[in-house]
């Protein structure tokens, strides 16, 4: 493995740029959805361009094979009939790598067919929280390096949030945040619009017996068993835990909240059965807030594994809690689970 600050810093850098071209395709939906006919088009154009300079600028500052395991591959783009999205990703995309032209786009996006299995890889959610982006509200971009199947670089950005906790989390805030790691080294912060800005180094609270607790939990019932969610938390109030409102965000900001001590649980209870989660939805999100000092596992209390290719094929749920609360909820969650 390369260095690991060499990689934190390529990251950061890429992550940075794919963050403010994101910013400017949200800040002007209207436009791009009148270009090309669709309400849903902006994220699709963000998703691409996010992906495409993510991937360029991984290139150009390592200088070396790249191996990333994205989210979205060229077809569509690719296709006659969606000239007009290839032409919007395009100019967005050109926000932040100029010298772009439609054949070195295309690449770029493709550049995220790498092998799941390989010793060492990046994966990318270029756009985390798309229901979030179109709501012109909190969506992230993140970005993790898998070394030998555990996430050992996590970089999440989150264009829209406010470091401020008093600040409301339903509109965008001026500058966003960016939390950045290495495995092993602690959980760093800045804004997602100065990635040069000396990072802050932030660390959880002790959360002691007695004091309250509060959820942060999705946005989309498509996300997570909402009524598996209310029975767990109401067996944790009837062991005595107190409970606060829970916030519901999108994305991997759940994460973010729960590293910096805004949220103390963030509960994905599976939807289905057969549902398996996708590595880039969590790999960067679940080193931050494991670094940051809390436990991430899935329901079972297993650790997370990815190293199975693009889904966690041997996990279900997600759960990230400071230890002690992480060990009542396990119980909790083992309770309800059982409960006919």
């Amino acid at each position: 493995m390369r260095d690991p600050a060499e990689l934190l810093s390529a990251a950061v850098a890429a992550v940075a740029a794919a963050s403010r071209v994101t910013r400017i395709v949200q800040a002007d939906m209207q436009r791009v959805a009148r270009i090309v006919k669709d309400d849903k088009s902006p994220v699709t154009v963000a998703d691409f361009a996010s992906q495409a300079v993510v991937a360029h600028i991984l290139r150009e500052r390592l200088k070396g094979d790249l191996v990333l395991v994205g989210e979205e591959t060229s077809a569509f783009l690719r296709n006659p009939e969606n000239s007009a999205h290839l032409d919007a990703t395009l100019a967005a995309a050109r926000e932040a790598w100029p010298d772009a032209t439609e054949d070195t786009l295309l690449t770029a996006i493709d550049a995220g067919a790498g092998d799941p299995h390989h010793a060492g890889f990046w994966t990318l959610d270029p756009i985390d929280g798309t229901k979030g982006f179109l709501r012109g509200q909190q969506y992230a971009v993140s970005l993790a390096y898998i070394d030998r199947g555990e996430p050992t670089i996590g970089v999440v950005s989150c264009p829209n949030l406010p470091q401020d906790f008093s600040q409301p989390l339903d509109r965008p805030d001026r500058h966003g945040s960016m939390y950045l790691c290495i495995k092993g080294q602690g959980v760093y912060e800045l804004p997602a619009d100065k990635p040069d800005t000396h990072p802050v180094r932030i660390e959880r609270l002790v959360h002691n017996e007695g004091d309250p607790v509060s959820l942060c939990m999705s946005m989309e019932e498509s996300h997570s068993n909402f009524d598996q969610t209310d029975k767990v938390m109401q067996d944790l109030a009837a062991q005595g835990v107190r409970l606060r409102e829970p916030t519901r965000i999108d994305s991997q900001a759940k994460y973010a909240l729960v590293a910096r001590g805004q949220a103390d649980i963030y509960l994905r209870m599976p939807t289905r059965r057969s549902y398996q989660e996708l590595i880039w939805d969590h790999a960067a999100g679940a080193l931050i807030a494991a670094e940051a000092g809390c436990a991430v596992t899935d329901i079972d209390g297993r650790d997370l594994d990815f190293s199975q290719g693009r889904h966690l094929s041997k996990n279900r749920g997600i759960v990230a809690a400071p230890p002690r609360i992480h060990g009542l909820l396990i119980g909790a969650i083992s309770r309800t689970l059982a409960a006919p």
